[in-house]
């Protein structure tokens, strides 16, 4: 493996990690505010449940792949 690019991959791998961060919150926020209306929740617990849910998810995958780039090293 050319070692020249190993360090241009961890770059791309961490540069892309707000972008997986913002998707997956988004994808669980909208699917939380798609249940509230389909099912007439007016409190809106599906809308805050599922996005802290996908917050958590997102840090769980960040762990991951940070933890990935280091086990490479």
């Amino acid at each position: 493996m050319d070692p020249e690019k190993k360090p241009s991959n961890n770059w791309l791998a961490l540069i892309n990690i707000p972008f997986q961060m913002g998707l997956i919150i988004f994808a669980f926020s909208y699917l939380g505010s798609w249940l509230d209306e389909k099912y007439s929740n007016s409190s809106e617990i599906y809308f805050k449940v599922l996005t802290l849910l996908g917050v958590f998810v997102a840090i769980i995958q960040v762990i991951r792949q940070v933890n990935q780039i280091n086990k490479n090293k």
